[in-house]
């Protein structure tokens, strides 16, 4: 199983940039990872950058791949339950898994419905940069508790 990281805007930051690579390092152990990055919608209303931002990402995931969104309104998981969540699509023979963080406009209702699954990091609200670092953290996290490596007590 591939996993894929999409994501709107191009990372800033050289600290958010440098834990990307650490955590994107680690986690390619385990699974082929890309990471593509979505021109951002600026200057526009909420409604169109949305509209754009999501037509654009919607090109960019993979058919047969499994979408999963992350959203401050999605469903919020322990660092084992999104193991198993991993682990299972891993043995359903899910081919590609394709986590998508959106754009400060959020996603448009028709990308939302194409989601197979939507996931909140927290309730808290955190920067669409730092979000990127999480993320990858979380995968690699779920990794190590998928091969009961001691990383993750």
């Amino acid at each position: 199983m591939k996993l894929r990281l999409l994501w709107v805007g191009k990372t800033q930051e050289a600290w958010v940039k440098a834990g990307i690579d650490e955590y994107a390092g680690r986690l390619k152990r385990y699974f082929p990872l890309a990471i593509t990055e979505a021109k951002e919608e600026k200057g526009a209303q909420a409604e169109a950058g949305r509209e754009a931002e999501c037509t654009r990402l919607a090109r960019l995931v993979p058919k047969n791949s499994r979408l999963i969104l992350l959203d401050e309104r999605g469903e919020e998981l322990t660092s084992p339950e999104l193991a198993r969540f991993l682990g299972r699509e891993r043995e359903l023979g899910a081919p590609e898994l394709v986590f998508v963080v959106g754009g400060a406009y959020g996603f448009s209702a028709d990308f939302r419905a194409q989601a197979h699954k939507t996931i909140a990091l927290s309730r808290m609200t955190f920067t669409h940069q730092m979000v990127r670092v999480f993320l990858l953290e979380q995968l690699y996290r779920a990794c190590t508790i998928l091969n009961n490596e001691p990383y993750h007590h």
